[in-house]
């Protein structure tokens, strides 16, 4: 991390980020001797509630992050950089967005976790708007021009007070991602219990390294010992996340039941010392590893592959039906994944594969309505952009016609005539001849 230090001692001319977290109060004006060359300025984890009104005076600046602040209002000042794209401001104490606070180039707007009851209409005139991450704030409705945003593949809504989805938002074209949990909207849905998960005292259990650890929780090898049974311990973090809820996340992974492309669920820990919510779950054999990795700054909705991802053509068909199965059965139990994302995938050589993480899961009716169709079509879009990456990573062989169509009829941007996951299961059961 960058120090205070270096930057009032003008040791840092030339660079392109700057990353400082020290308790500042104010904004270093120091700052502005980098306009030359800074592009990503990082001010999270600090004590700021403004920004000065030259902000402009960084004519290069596309990133711009302040989460964990003290703003009360989204700074009017950032309207004015001409070449701000990206901005977050998630974990503040935001109750204003002025409109004049929108910058002409936005792409990825932050806001999770703050106050805010309404947003601006002129957030739907920035034609370049690809992700908008609202959740945990007090939302009751959505801006009707965001109707105009055809760019915008990334919606996190969860956690707010929406009574409704509106009709424009269930037919945007690009829409891919969509997480609204949380809302009354969500909770009026009846979601079926699973009586049968059953209860794990946490004295059963004893921990040991930590697997892996993201926004949601953190994940623990262990031994569940009565069973004398190596098992994962994922133990729920309490905050809101940019997917939404956690323990959100944990009630979807239940309610998700039994497929081979689930890591199965054990059961519930019951008794843990401080009530931490967590659930043991299946350990996964280390031949499995992600598909892919998050989306970067640059490719802001889309997923980064390793240089050397090649796939055979069985492997990939491999990969796509067992994802178009355990999607198709989420959508039967009345779940929407909400994050259908190579990363979320795990896999192996021979093309088996396991869909993970449930943080922006929502659940909506089973019955065959309008609203229903449009959001399950639009998970179909998220699979279609997984699609079109495996077959880009096909190596040597020819990729069948039937193949590329299905991909094209998934992203098509009539959003009802998608197919359905049923129907993609046929489909790629007789292009891939399996048993």
């Amino acid at each position: 991390m960058t120090t205070l230090a270096q930057l009032k001692a003008g040791q840092l001319a030339g660079i392109t980020r700057l990353d400082l977290s020290c308790g500042l109060t104010e904004f270093p004006r120091e700052i502005f001797e980098l306009a030359d060359t800074l592009e990503i300025l990082n001010l999270s984890g600090n004590a700021l509630s403004r920004l000065p009104d030259d902000l402009h005076r960084l004519p290069h600046l596309r990133v711009l992050f302040c989460s964990d602040n003290a703003f009360t209002e989204l700074p009017t000042c950032l309207g004015q950089c001409a070449k701000l794209s990206m901005i977050g401001f998630k974990a503040n104490r935001i109750s204003q967005v002025p409109a004049a606070a929108l910058p002409p180039q936005l792409r990825w707007l932050i806001l999770t976790d703050n106050c805010i009851r309404q947003l601006p209409e002129a957030l739907g005139e920035r034609p370049l708007l690809q992700k908008l991450m609202l959740a945990g704030n007090q939302l009751e409705q959505l801006p009707r021009s965001l109707a105009q945003c055809h760019n915008l593949e990334l919606i996190r809504i969860a956690s707010n007070r929406l009574t409704h989805l509106p009709d424009w938002l269930l037919s945007l074209p690009s829409l891919t991602w969509l997480a609204y949990a949380g809302n009354p909207v969500e909770m009026a849905v009846q979601v079926q219990a699973d009586d049968t998960t059953p209860n794990i005292p946490w004295g059963e259990l004893a921990l040991a390294d930590v697997l892996g650890e993201g926004a949601s929780g953190v994940i623990h090898k262990a031994l569940w010992k009565p069973q004398a049974l190596p098992v994962a311990v994922k133990l729920y973090k309490g905050t809101i996340t940019s997917d939404g809820s956690p323990l959100h996340e944990m009630q979807a992974c239940i309610a998700a039941g039994r497929h081979p492309n689930l890591i199965k669920v054990q059961g519930r820990v019951v008794g843990h010392p401080d009530d931490q919510a967590a659930l043991v779950m299946d350990l996964i054999e280390p031949s499995y590893r992600n598909l892919a990795a998050l989306p970067s700054l640059a490719s802001c909705t889309r997923d980064i592959y390793a240089p050397d991802t090649r796939l055979s053509v069985d492997v990939a068909l491999r990969i796509a039906r067992g994802i178009a199965s355990v999607a198709a059965h989420l959508h039967r139990h009345g779940i929407t994944h909400g994050d259908l994302y190579a990363h979320n995938i795990l896999w192996n050589a021979t093309g088996d594969c396991l869909l993970g993480d449930f943080g922006a899961a929502s659940f909506h009716a089973v019955a065959d309505t309008v609203e229903t169709r449009a959001l399950q079509r639009i998970e179909v879009r998220a699979f279609g952009v997984l699609l079109g990456e495996l077959l880009e990573r096909i190596e040597g062989e020819p990729v069948d016609a039937a193949l590329v169509a299905l991909q094209a009829r998934c992203c098509q941007p009539d959003v009802l005539a998608r197919p359905g996951f049923e129907e993609i299961e046929a489909l790629l059961h007789a292009i891939c001849n399996f048993d």
